[in-house]
């Protein structure tokens, strides 16, 4: 299940630069660049509000989004944006333009399920390594997030990119090794029960 996409409104940017960004900043835009699909890049300005309201949402990097730009609409998805470290509004947004059948690398949240059928209901610790993974997906079906079925899982056992059901158009980036999602652990102070050596 992918997001459904939204619509920002933005201004064509005539000027780019650190003095016409800071006046950009001042007066409620961010400026922003789409790029991509083998075209000239194109800078632009958007509502600081309507972005950072995205951004706080959750799924800003996985949902494609329209601009609309100098009358028309372009179909886009974030690739980067800075925040302020001080004030945690957004500084800039990066988009790369997309179609129907790009192909595009996201980092894809991983949920976790059924983990009372497995060795954590005894106490046993779920140690995350990745909490996203990378994966290749077509931009119009990005995945919210990729789940894995923890049941069955014991102590020292380890889940693999493999253990996942992956959509079916979706690969990950790392292709080359059966890669750790996470880990089941004993506790540090050992386990309830007597585990077996």
């Amino acid at each position: 299940m992918s997001h459904a996409s939204y619509t920002l409104k933005a201004e064509a940017r005539e000027r780019v630069g650190k003095g016409s960004s800071r006046e950009l900043r001042r007066n409620g835009f961010i400026p922003a660049v789409i790029y991509g699909d083998k075209q000239a890049p194109i800078a632009i300005a958007l509502s600081t509000n309507e972005v950072t309201k995205r951004i706080h949402a959750g799924g800003f990097m996985t949902t494609v989004a329209e601009i609309e730009v100098n009358g028309e609409t372009i179909r886009v998805l974030p690739k980067d944006y800075q925040l302020d470290p001080v004030r945690d509004f957004t500084m800039h947004v990066d988009f790369l333009r997309v179609s129907a059948d790009s192909l595009v690398t996201v980092e894809v949240p991983v949920h976790f399920i059924n983990e009372e059928k497995s060795a954590i209901k005894t106490g046993a610790v779920l140690n995350v390594v990745r909490h996203e993974v990378e994966l290749n997906v077509p931009a119009n079906d990005i995945p919210e997030a990729i789940t894995v079925d923890l049941s069955g899982f014991k102590v020292g056992d380890a889940v693999h990119i493999s253990h996942v059901k992956l959509p079916a158009n979706a690969s990950p980036v790392i292709s080359d090794r059966d890669f750790t999602i996470a880990t089941i652990v004993a506790p540090a102070g050992g386990m309830e029960a007597s585990a077996e050596e």
